[in-house]
């Protein structure tokens, strides 16, 4: 199989129902975002520390079927699609990690190490994802868990970045006004 087929030389692309779209919709934009964030978390790993890289493995996949439910506008029950079991999951994991820091008393300067300052930027992007499919949510129906999701998700790779940099011995910096 060829990587190219020349059918988007035209400016447009395929969704998974195969209608086709220019590849400047928000529909494209929303899940190149996701690509983005995703291709993002795999720069990420290995961040030394095997429960958190398990757990970035697991959100790449979970982005995959991110993806795929908002390239397919009109999905069938057995397409893959986000579920309210994909949050909780994130939200279980949040948890868990907070346990481990400090409380915040103040907004946080990203950076830190190198792991640490990568999940910060991973957060700033799948944020654009967010703001991406909502945008896309105001012209078209999507699957609403999706929104949740990216939402949790960036509020994973924020205790993320925090617990990395703070298992690194990475100090927090706060922002001087």
């Amino acid at each position: 199989m060829s990587i190219y087929t020349g059918r988007g030389d035209e400016g447009e692309t395929d969704l998974r129902d195969m209608s086709r779209v220019s590849k400047s919709s928000h529909r494209i934009e929303a899940y190149g975002s996701v690509d983005e964030a995703n291709a993002l978390l795999g720069t990420v790993r290995p961040t030394g520390h095997d429960d958190v890289d398990d757990l970035l493995e697991t959100i790449q996949n979970h982005l995959h079927i991110v993806q795929a439910d908002l390239a397919n506008p009109d999905p069938d029950p057995d397409d893959p699609q986000v579920e309210s079991r994909h949050t909780e999951e994130l939200e279980q994991h949040i948890d868990a990690f907070d346990e481990e820091l400090e409380p915040l008393t103040s907004f946080i300067l990203p950076g830190g190490g190198e792991a640490g300052a990568a999940l910060h930027h991973a957060r700033a992007v799948a944020r654009r994802a967010e703001r991406r499919v909502v945008d896309l949510a105001r012209s078209e129906p999507i699957n609403e868990a999706v929104v949740t999701y990216l939402n949790r998700l960036s509020d994973l790779l924020f205790t993320l970045g925090r617990v990395v940099n703070a298992r690194d011995g990475e100090p927090e910096e706060s922002p001087s006004y």
